[in-house]
């Protein structure tokens, strides 16, 4: 698993607008490490807030900025992680990771597209639940190395380790990894599967949504008990297919239209043109296998703002 993404140096001669080009860097690291945009942010920019609060003498003497400032801000995450486990225990249903739309769909969110998370198979949903299941530092350590490719001595120095204990993070995160992949598929082959799961919806076809399903299929669904939303996974193709049928006999006026989620093909749910849902899929072997339903209103900021999901 890798991604373009590394470790990011900028000479401590260079102004404020090198400095602040470290902040695309930044946030596809925080959002990675914290599965939330919200709180990515808010972590990069109180790693900013604490280089400008530093001296000027005291920055200027600081060789590589960008290298303070990815230190700085993956101890604010993984201190945020720390906190996060004891939130998400008291969490109504189950947590998942906020979803993000393809760049040209982005609505809200930050106002300069070099800001926003770079979209590559690191972020797709299936990816960040299994971070989710890792401890905090294994997951620091894991995404350093394994996604932004920082060498294990780099690593110790940010998280505080041993170059030999973080090896050790590294590798049972990678079996966490292993232990949850499924065989590849060609994002033209879920963007098909994903299509017809939607028509198959729209025509409360059940026998099609049964086919599309797999049998061990399960649904997630996450309303933050802010919306509704079932609170525990919906397990099986026939049980999923019935409660999606039941959704759609309870939200008559809901439109489905094909997007782009964490970038692999999904669906969004609009209510009188303001979505409503967003719906992540994993497909493996001809069919899908795992649903990600975010309905929690505070996941879906670029997705609800001025009321548009992204062009029609």
């Amino acid at each position: 698993m890798s991604t373009p993404s590394g470790p990011g140096h900028v000479r401590c001669e260079q102004g404020p607008g090198e400095i602040d080009g470290e902040r695309r860097h930044l946030t596809d690291l925080a959002y990675r490490l914290l599965g939330s945009l919200a709180e990515a942010e808010d972590a990069v920019q109180d790693a900013y807030a604490r280089w400008y609060a530093m001296p000027r003498g005291q920055r200027q003497g600081i060789e590589s900025p960008g290298a303070w400032l990815t230190t700085v801000a993956t101890r604010i995450c993984l201190d945020l992680l720390g906190s996060a486990r004891v939130r998400r225990e008291r969490y109504v249903g189950t947590w998942v990771p906020e979803p993000l739309p393809d760049r040209t769909e982005w609505i809200g969110g930050p106002a300069d597209p070099a800001d926003r998370v770079t979209l590559d198979e690191s972020v797709s949903m299936a990816f960040l639940v299994v971070l989710e299941s890792m401890t905090p530092a294994e997951r620091v350590v894991f995404v350093l190395h394994d996604v932004f490719r920082y060498p294990f001595a780099e690593v110790a120095e940010i998280v505080g380790r041993t170059p030999a204990a973080c090896r050790q993070l590294a590798s049972s995160g990678r079996r966490r990894i292993a232990a949850a992949r499924t065989p590849a598929v060609p994002g033209t082959e879920q963007a098909l599967l994903v299509r017809e799961f939607k028509q198959a919806w729209e025509a409360k076809d059940i026998r099609a949504l049964v086919g599309l399903l797999d049998p061990r299929a399960t649904m997630t669904a996450d309303g933050g008990g802010l919306v509704g939303a079932v609170l525990r996974p919906v397990e099986g193709g026939g049980r999923i297919a019935q409660y999606l049928l039941h959704i759609a006999g309870k939200a008559p006026g809901l439109t489905l239209l094909e997007r782009t989620v964490n970038g692999r093909p999904g669906l969004v749910a609009q209510s009188a043109g303001v979505t409503v849902t967003v719906a992540a899929f994993d497909v493996t072997e001809g069919r899908i296998r795992r649903i990600w339903a975010v309905r929690n209103p505070e996941k879906l900021r670029p997705w609800t703002e001025s009321g548009r999901g992204g062009p029609g």
